[in-house]
């Protein structure tokens, strides 16, 4: 199948049906197209729009669309949908999980009367206790939908009752093994099944190494081990053991996206999550904290530079290399984080403590730092045939090129140690401090060269 590409004329084309209220031509226009293309479409029309086109599709196609816009504009969508259509058109036809995910989304009061239009008591039950699990953790990440067979069964009753259950599940990940009370024994590959004879007992073919989660577990951490073993699903537990549910990679691909756009943004200087189509007020509240704090950093490097006035009078050269220190001492610390965070985000770093990776960052910092404090060196004396001016220039180099390498490498293993989110460190915190830092270290050096020289 092609890649589907909106255009401007193909959204007109639309409109234009919506208005005649041509229902074959609205039809035509996205038969055949994937959920996710009939989302982008939705997302380039007014509400009024959108919502003709998804009244015209089926409920199974409806629900599908609906899971694939993004929050804001599903909220939209939501809010000018009766309780009764939540129920009947969207959520029975979806995974309890992706169920559970609408749901959470809506008013209290809302939130209940479609719970109660719900003719499924047993869908209606599981999408009630997913709600319960706390935001973020594998309980609240969890379907319901899932096939297990006991283990006292013989091989011709589990595959009878397998049939019965995947008449209610789309895809079949796995086969798990329960006991009688639920608790989770293993998995049961098909191939056995299909190669064991019929009287066979379960308990006799299953296989134990499975890896699980508990309801409680992060959603990162459930990110890290699919990521990690290559898991297309995995089954969750509770405080005994038992069989609640399982998390579909499709579920852990949506993490990993929301994980990376809040450290991009926390790395960017934004506190919350937004994105271009929030408020004025919405956008101003979540970028202004940091550019007061970059405001603040600007104000104490004003300091530190009025601190020395006298040496930039009596060595004016010396104003020329602020922006270099200044930059040059940015630029090294977010690398130094950036890579720091990659590596506590994917659990690459070895093992061992802060020591280690500080001495390995000081060396490279000193091979880097060496390099260019030569090149600033013999740039610096060719410019303004000054020594001194050019020894100072690239002995504060090297030194805020290993400090500022260091305190990228230190700050984020800090942040992590005591639970902050250590993409903090990538952004204008770590840069408004090696500014700082690397100014008072240019001028102290600086006054101790032409001092003593």
């Amino acid at each position: 199948m092609e890649k589907f590409e909106l255009t401007r004329k193909y959204i007109k084309s639309i409109q234009k049906a919506i208005d005649r209220k041509d229902e074959k031509t609205i039809l035509e226009k996205i038969d055949g197209l994937h959920p996710a293309d009939v989302a982008e479409i939705l997302d380039e029309l007014d509400i009024d729009h959108g919502l003709i086109i998804l009244q015209n599709m089926d409920g199974k196609r409806a629900s599908d669309v609906i899971i694939e816009l993004e929050d804001d504009i599903r909220a939209l969508f939501l809010d000018r949908l009766s309780s009764q259509e939540i129920a009947e058109q969207l959520v029975e036809n979806l995974d309890s999980d992706d169920a559970a995910d609408v749901i959470s989304e809506l008013p209290e009061d809302k939130r209940e009367e479609v719970i109660s239009n719900i003719d499924d008591v047993e869908q209606a039950s599981d999408i009630v206790s997913l709600l319960n699990y706390e935001e973020g953790t594998a309980g609240a990440l969890m379907g319901k939908e899932m096939i297990w067979v006991s283990d006292d069964w013989t091989v011709k009753t589990a595959v009878k009752e397998m049939r019965r259950q995947a008449e209610q599940i789309d895809q079949v990940y796995t086969v798990y093994v329960v006991d009688a009370n639920q608790k989770l024994l293993g998995r049961l590959p098909v191939k056995k099944l299909l190669t064991t004879p019929v009287k066979t007992r379960i308990g006799d073919v299953y296989r134990e190494d499975i890896r699980v989660v508990k309801t409680w577990t992060p959603q990162e951490e459930v990110a890290q081990i699919m990521e990690k073993y290559d898991l297309v699903v995995l089954p969750v537990i509770d405080e005994l053991g038992r069989l609640v549910g399982r998390i579909t990679i499709d579920d852990v691909v949506d993490v990993i996206k929301e994980e990376a756009e809040k450290d991009y943004q926390l790395a960017s200087g934004i506190s919350s999550d937004v994105d271009q189509t929030d408020t004025v007020w919405q956008l101003t509240r979540a970028r202004l904290p940091w550019l007061l704090i970059g405001m603040m950093g600007g104000m104490l490097s004003a300091l530190v530079i009025g601190q020395y006035e006298h040496s930039i009078k009596l060595i004016p050269a010396m104003a020329f290399f602020i922006p270099l220190i200044t930059a040059m001492a940015g630029n090294i610390g977010v690398q130094s984080s950036a890579i720091i965070v990659q590596g506590l985000a994917n659990n690459s770093l070895e093992l061992g403590g802060i020591l280690p990776k500080l001495s390995k960052e000081f060396s490279v910092a000193l091979l880097n730092g060496t390099v260019l404090s030569l090149i600033a060196l013999v740039g610096s004396y060719f410019v303004f045939n000054d020594f001194q001016l050019g020894l100072t220039v690239s002995l504060a180099l090297l030194t805020v090129i290993i400090v500022a390498a260091l305190l990228g490498t230190f700050v984020p293993l800090m942040l992590d140690k005591y639970k902050i989110d250590p993409a903090l460190a990538t952004g204008p915190f770590i840069t408004t401090l090696n500014d700082i830092i690397g100014l008072f270290i240019y001028f102290m050096i600086g006054q101790l060269i032409f001092t003593s020289l």
